[in-house]
């Protein structure tokens, strides 16, 4: 596999603080990657930056061979990459629809849009029942489906998911981990940040263990022992 996505000695600062210390990876065209680390380690910045949002002090980010460091998150989308933020985001006030809509806002073509939002009502059968019903009434399960969802709408050929399972109940989380592996076995390329390590290391074929702003580890799922990996995803580097 080639890479699709490579991030080379990234370093990404709030201010004078480093949140990303020379970080540098790859994302192999039809993977799931997964991001691990503690709370602070730099993960969400690492998304941020690969999505436009944040501009790096220093680095390169390369995307199917093309130079992307420091475009705006809109030539990003249209570059093909498309984030899953962290706590969902939908539009609150919008209807399903309307989000969904919202997602393909760069595209043009009517036809191909409704029968991309077809395609995904038979994905996400429960979106398919709340069509009309606004985002912010919908469950938390039921607004990630909405998220993910409307991130495909951009036809991404890479998929940024911040946090997926982040507050929601066992069985939810397990339905969303289905569908990421549903995601991949159709082709899409995933770059995951995810907690629950657990869930990540059994969908992921690669991935980047990140501490205090630095890669310190990467590997395929039980190349370092799986507990270990776990401890200090949760608990940085003090629980080695």
């Amino acid at each position: 596999m080639a890479a699709l996505l490579e991030v080379r000695d990234l370093v990404t600062a709030y201010g004078k603080i480093e949140a990303l210390r020379g970080v540098s990876l790859e994302v192999q065209e039809g993977s799931i990657t997964c991001l691990l680390g503690p709370n602070g380690a730099g993960k969400t910045t690492l998304m941020f930056t690969t999505a436009g949002i944040l501009r790096p002090r220093r680095g390169s980010i390369l995307f199917a061979g093309h130079d992307i460091t420091g475009r705006p998150p809109h030539a990003i989308v249209a570059a093909g990459i498309a984030l899953v933020p962290e706590n969902r985001l939908v539009f609150p006030n919008m209807s399903v629809l309307e989000n969904l809509r919202a997602g393909a806002y760069q595209r043009s073509g009517a036809d191909a849009i409704e029968q991309d939002i077809a395609r995904l009502m038979m994905r996400f059968p429960r979106l398919k029942e709340r069509t009309a019903q606004n985002a912010g009434t919908l469950s938390g399960g039921e607004q990630q489906m909405l998220a993910v969802a409307r991130a495909l709408m951009s036809r991404p050929k890479l998929l940024l998911m911040d946090e997926p399972s982040l507050g929601l109940a066992p069985l939810v989380v397990e339905e969303i981990f289905r569908i990421i592996a549903e995601l991949h076995r159709d082709g899409t390329t995933i770059l995951l940040v995810e907690q629950n390590a657990h869930m990540a290391l059994g969908v992921a074929q690669h991935f980047y263990l990140i501490e205090q702003g630095k890669v310190t580890f990467s590997g395929s799922p039980g190349s370092l022992a799986e507990d270990e990996v776990i401890r200090r995803a949760y608990l940085g580097s003090a629980a080695r």
